[in-house]
């Protein structure tokens, strides 16, 4: 059986002009012709466009292409072996890098402009990527869901780390006042309240009080929120949450 020029380029996906050049240059040259001078191909002709479209694919220059297939030495098993192994290392780099495309995707998502190195390095074993993924949940669509990602979008890792900090100190000083007993409608208390409000209108969005309130309920009613305040010291997630509603009392 043997196909025409035309039948042969609609198999292969490559174009009549592509065969043509094949054959001017002597790398695929047709078995046979038809009685009227045309282009026939035969299952030959068919295997050898395969190999060399597999070259190809794998970025190999005409050239070496017809160096691979016409060295008398050369087994057709071991062209198959090495192309298997070409391709599996091509698949390998691109599931690589369609796993950092996913990354950067995950974080202009969530708003953080940093590499995945630079995230572990400020974040530590905190997920920011989930909570984003609950903030979406939370409160996607809303106004201060916005501004807070376009805000976030423009932070860079200094400021990250700068966050982070605040929070840590903020954190131990909470914990101290906790510690040493201080009510949380006392004046030490609403004062590291008000802080706490500020810190998010500074870095994330404007947060009046009556949000600030919300918030502080969350911080008890969220299992994961009340662990996180709770991890900076004993009793800290309900003393804040008490703290801030006496904050937004005395400043309203």
């Amino acid at each position: 059986m043997s196909y025409s020029v035309g039948r042969v380029a609609g198999l292969a996906g490559v174009t009549v002009r592509t065969l043509h050049h094949y054959d001017e240059i002597g790398l695929l040259s047709p078995s046979g012709r038809s009685g009227a001078g045309h282009r026939r191909y035969d299952d030959a002709d068919l295997d050898r466009l395969q190999r060399i479209l597999f070259y190809r694919e794998l970025g190999f220059p005409l050239e070496e292409v017809a160096v691979l297939l016409d060295d008398p030495s050369s087994d057709p098993r071991e062209h198959l072996r090495r192309q298997h192994a070409l391709l599996s290392d091509r698949i390998a780099r691109l599931q690589q890098m369609a796993e950092a495309v996913e990354h950067a995707m995950e974080a202009k998502k969530m708003g953080i402009n940093l590499t995945p190195e630079e995230k572990f390095e400020v974040f530590g074993d905190k997920d920011p990527e989930r909570y984003a993924r609950e903030a979406e949940e939370r409160w996607g669509g809303t106004d201060f869901h916005a501004e807070s990602q376009r805000r976030a979008a423009g932070h860079t890792k200094a400021d990250w780390q700068r966050i982070q900090d605040e929070t840590a100190d903020w954190g131990a000083r909470y914990a101290a006042l906790v510690a040493a007993g201080e009510p949380a409608e006392g004046e030490a208390a609403t004062d590291l309240a008000e802080e706490h409000r500020l810190h998010i209108s500074r870095w994330f969005y404007d947060c009046p009080y009556d949000m600030h309130a919300c918030l502080g309920d969350m911080y008890v009613a969220d299992e994961r929120f009340k662990a996180f305040y709770d991890s900076m010291g004993a009793g800290v997630a309900e003393h804040l949450r008490d703290a801030i509603t006496a904050n937004a009392v005395r400043r309203t």
